[in-house]
């Protein structure tokens, strides 16, 4: 029998079908705010592949600590002097062991890549374009700005439609050392507002603010919204959009361990077209969702305890110990796809 699309409830439109693996070479590995370095690597494949809001895997060649790989959105697409794409810019907060590690790696050294990888931003017409960033945010947007105020085009076959009269970064950081790139953005012609938590750099407080006072000046059929950065801050910016009649579109940032939607780490809640919810892969159906249709909630359980955490996982073992091995194995593969990372990373813990 052949198989269908429509009968694959798995099925989804941005597998990583068209995806390289690659080992590179670093170019560049520069710090460009406290704690923010902006590396480059050469790579004219996935270069001429990949599309604003697409991200990448990036491993540490030759190490397998740690050994998963990391996703690090688009920053931008290198081009050498007759505008052919050869290499490919990342930015990136070194926080945790793997990007700490990569902030020490110079010129010459090597990376494993994979992608390009997911959905990224549709490209479309619109008076006015805000994007919403805060924190390490700010990273899927240069290239955004860049294609929509049609000064790049991406992705090689990409038939693109994106077109902006202006288009407004809101930027919101804890303190101006944070500020990452934003000469980058206004030397391409994005109009930056900035906001901090404690006033060292543009309004103080949060940047929703700054969002408020740029809706409070347009109209909302002109514009178009996109969001990435702390989901605390994106859910209330989805929720701003909603009370003033805007379509926001969200960029999520969720951890994942594959990129491909083999492993279901990074499954988040999704709104139906029937009022319900569905789990959907953030690596292949995302990362880049319609805020109104991300469930306000879906994301409670990565605020609870790691106690609390090991608890629920006991318990849910606990009910599987009874079943039958296959009913088993059917539970606990369901009960990783629907409770996210959350299980896996308590599982350590039960």
């Amino acid at each position: 029998m052949t198989a269908t699309t429509d009968r694959n409830p798995l099925h989804a439109d941005f597998y990583a079908d068209r995806a390289r693996q690659a080992r590179v070479r670093v170019l560049e590995n520069v710090r460009i705010a406290r704690d923010t370095y902006r590396v480059r690597f050469e790579c004219p494949e996935i270069a001429a592949q990949i599309v604003p809001g697409q991200f990448l895997m990036l491993r540490l060649a030759g190490m397998n600590d740690p050994l998963l790989g990391r996703p690090l959105a688009l920053y931008d697409v290198i081009c050498d002097a007759s505008g052919v794409p050869t290499a490919i810019d990342v930015v990136y907060l070194a926080l945790g062991k793997m990007t700490k590690r990569l902030a020490e790696f110079g010129v010459g050294s090597e990376l494993d890549i994979w992608g390009p990888l997911g959905n990224g931003f549709p490209a479309v017409k619109t008076d006015q374009l805000i994007v919403v960033a805060g924190g390490i945010g700010q990273t899927p947007f240069l290239a955004v700005g860049k294609e929509y105020l049609g000064q790049r085009d991406y992705g090689g076959s990409r038939d693109s439609q994106a077109a902006a009269k202006r288009v407004t970064l809101c930027y919101g950081v804890r303190s101006a050392d944070y500020l990452a790139g934003v000469d980058d953005f206004r030397a391409v012609g994005v109009d930056v507002r900035l906001s901090s938590d404690d006033g060292s750099v543009g309004r103080r407080g949060f940047v929703t603010e700054v969002l408020r006072e740029v809706l409070d000046q347009t109209t909302g059929n002109e514009r178009l919204v996109m969001c990435c950065g702390p989901e605390p801050m994106m859910h209330a910016v989805a929720k701003l959009c909603d009370e003033n009649k805007t379509h926001c579109l969200v960029s999520l940032e969720t951890p994942m361990a594959c990129g491909i939607g083999i492993c279901f780490s990074c499954v988040t809640r999704v709104r139906q077209a029937d009022g319900g919810w569905d789990y959907k892969r953030t690596c292949v159906e995302g990362p880049i969702f319609e805020a109104e249709k991300i469930d306000g909630d879906c994301d409670s359980i990565l605020r609870t305890k790691p106690a609390a955490q090991a608890k629920e996982v006991r318990d849910n073992l606990a009910c599987a110990a009874g079943f039958s091995k296959q009913a088993r194995y059917l539970f606990l593969s369901a009960l990783i796809a629907c409770e996210r990372r959350a299980f896996v990373r308590a599982a350590a813990l039960a």
